[in-house]
């Protein structure tokens, strides 16, 4: 499934839910600095999906705040409903 993130860098939180201008919001405490913000992304999206980071992919964005992500697995629609509806995974 493809979706929209918005990331947040350099949060002082690592956390994953909310919408901003249609996008999931995912914070991280990673600086956006030689990628390590995007791999903390990628990180904590398999983690609150529930699969592997190899399952996770920046389909565009890869340099962006925002992001167009692919994840592979099972009841994958109905977690993103539920983290852009406010529910927060940290």
């Amino acid at each position: 499934m493809r979706f929209r993130v918005h990331v947040h860098p350099g949060s002082s939180r690592a956390e994953v839910g909310g919408e901003h201008d249609g996008a999931l919001v995912v914070r991280v405490k990673q600086r956006a600095i030689d990628g390590h913000a995007t791999e903390a992304v990628l990180a904590a999206l398999a983690q609150v999906f529930g699969v592997a980071k190899r399952d996770v992919h920046v389909v565009s964005g890869l340099a962006s705040r925002r992001k167009t992500v692919e994840i592979a697995g099972d009841h994958i629609e109905a977690r993103l409903d539920a983290l852009l509806q406010g529910d927060h995974a940290s």
